[in-house]
């Protein structure tokens, strides 16, 4: 249960909660130290890529063709002990390909055969590559954590992680994300270029010239740690004040002028109540990953744009003159007091 009162603040600081903070801070520092055997850079990518996973969430990762994507995502399964399967998107993907079918055997009678959607960590690589229809047969997945096949219904592996890529540069024979299926993601991460000392070492590790076995990966956690650590992250404490400054951000995101945002004009339809269930549970996963048992703040600021960035939709306007739900964001965090 999330703490919300300075008794209840008390109880969570005991020494045994501060060491499990401790323990887990030595296991993200060996998640990392084990990711860096493969990737460069991306420090950001990563540390978002565990929060997400902390808080139960998934996530929608833009970048450009080979910036390293499907690499981040194989990298964490391997090293969390979980397993891994890849949904390759087309226009010709049917929902069954997803989600598994039910078929007749000669001799054995009608049985299921499972989806790739069955795994712990799921990467639906380039989703908007299929229509919506496809795109929506994840929806039950993400949202219930179970897939319909037939006429049953099975639960998924836990942990259940997806992260979808999309391609922002090629929009040729590509399908617009169903607004309810991009709220379904706990965060949108965008990935950008390296820096040049990044990429020359990149030159030196790609797995084009060495095999994805060659970096020799350890896994530091199993499914098990990984349940445990989502239990725990919900035991982080959050204050009235944060609480209010949460949804504070998210109704001015409804309700600009309240706020004086110069930006607001630009502002289409503003964040839903699950955007501050978002705001809520990453800013404590932020928190645990920072050392820390209570959030701050600064925590509600560092995730709020990978919590809002596709939950704020511009309108006309907006996407006439180029405005960045960025720039909203940015002011939304600039204006909005913390009282």
């Amino acid at each position: 249960m999330a703490a919300n009162t300075d008794e209840e603040y008390r109880v969570l600081q005991t020494e045994e909660f501060q060491g499990k903070i401790q323990y887990y801070g030595k296991q993200f520092e060996r998640i990392k130290e084990e990711m860096k055997k493969i990737l460069v850079g991306q420090n950001a990518v990563v540390d978002s890529l565990i929060e997400a996973l902390l808080a139960n969430g998934h996530v929608l990762v833009e970048g450009i063709p080979g910036v390293g994507k499907t690499l981040i995502v194989r990298t964490l399964s391997k090293i969390t002990g979980c397993q891994f399967s890849r949904i390759q998107f087309t226009p010709d993907l049917l929902p069954t390909d997803i989600v598994g079918i039910t078929t007749y055997e000669e001799g054995k009678g009608f049985f299921t055969v499972k989806g790739p959607v069955f795994s712990n960590f799921v990467l639906a690589d380039e989703i908007n590559r299929s229509p919506p229809k496809v795109q929506s047969a994840l929806l039950e997945s993400m949202q219930e954590r179970q897939a319909t096949i037939g006429k049953e219904t099975f639960q998924l592996p836990a942990p259940f992680f997806v992260m979808a890529t999309q391609n922002p540069i090629e929009q040729l024979g590509t399908y617009k994300l169903p607004e309810a299926q991009v709220d379904r993601f706990l965060y949108k991460v965008i990935i950008g270029y390296p820096t040049v000392e990044e990429e020359i070492e990149i030159l030196k590790k790609n797995i084009t010239i060495h095999e994805f076995t060659d970096f020799e990966l350890e896994p530091v956690l199993t499914a098990t740690d990984i349940l445990d650590a989502q239990r725990f992250t919900k035991q982080v404490y959050v204050n009235k004040k944060m609480e209010r400054y949460i949804v504070r951000i998210v109704e001015a995101t409804r309700d600009p002028k309240k706020y004086h945002l110069d930006n607001g004009k630009y502002i289409g339809y503003g964040a839903s109540p699950r955007s501050s269930i978002a705001l809520y549970i990453s800013a404590k996963a932020h928190a645990l990953v920072q050392g820390r048992g209570y959030v701050t703040p600064q925590d509600i600021k560092d995730v709020a744009y990978n919590v809002l960035r596709h939950r704020v939709l511009l309108n006309f306007e907006g996407e006439a003159e180029e405005i960045k739900p960025e720039q909203v964001i940015k002011e939304i965090l600039d204006k909005v007091p913390i009282i």
